[in-house]
This record gives structure tokens, sequence and C-alpha cells, in this order.
């Protein structure tokens, strides 16, 4: 079964930084686009940012210069790398990927969630 697994959340305070770790696991061909996306309490789910398999990243305006997602192929795995956080940060961040599990055939997978709570 392919799946992926997120880490990495929690509570800091304005200001602080975290670390999500997104790993896909499972018989996987390979990885093609990669992101995270967050919803916050009463809102719709929102794209954070997302990185090609070129390595092409796209970022929300909001995160712009405080987030920065990354990839490891070796390891299946999507990072996002949150410095400067703000309270309006705050929400259940969601991993999503395409995979590709055989010569024809993809999925689009998505994580569990993690919460992360910034505190003013």
């Amino acid at each position: 079964q392919v799946q992926l697994v997120e880490s990495g959340g929690g509570l800091v305070q304005a200001g602080g930084s975290l670390r999500l770790s997104c790993a896909a696991s499972g018989s996987i061909r390979a990885i093609n686009t990669m992101g995270w996306y967050r919803q916050a309490p009463g809102k719709q789910r929102e794209l954070v940012a997302v990185i090609f398999i070129g390595a092409n990243t796209n970022y929300a305006d909001s995160v712009k210069g405080r987030f920065t997602i990354s990839r490891d192929n070796a390891k299946n795995t999507v990072y996002l790398q949150m410095n400067s956080l703000k309270s309006e940060d705050t929400g259940v961040y969601y991993c999503n990927a395409d995979v590709l599990i055989t010569s024809y055939r993809s999925l689009t997978l998505w994580g569990q969630g993690t919460l992360v709570t910034v505190s003013s």
C-alpha cells in the first residue's frame, strides 16, 4: 500500500521555526509533483508550496521568503522549512504527492495531516 506519512508539526511561538517532513512508502516507481497544503479553522484548504520533479518551486504569496520546500528523491521525502512563523500560519498541514506506481498508472496521495499551532 502506497501512503504518505507526515511528521514535524507542533506548537511554536510567533517568530519561531518548524520543519515538516512527509515520506512516501510502498511500491513506488517515481514521484512527480509534491506539495504542502494547509487548512486553517473555518477556512478552505489552500496551497502553501509545491515542488516539481525538476526541483522548480512555487509558493503562496503569504509564505514567500519565509517557507522553503525541498525534496529528497532518494528517500521519497518532501520537506517544508517554516521560518518567521505567524499566528495566521496556524492550521493542519497536509502533504500531497503525484506518485507513479506503474509505468502507466499514477495516484494522487494525501497525508493524514499534521497540526501546526503558532502562538502570538
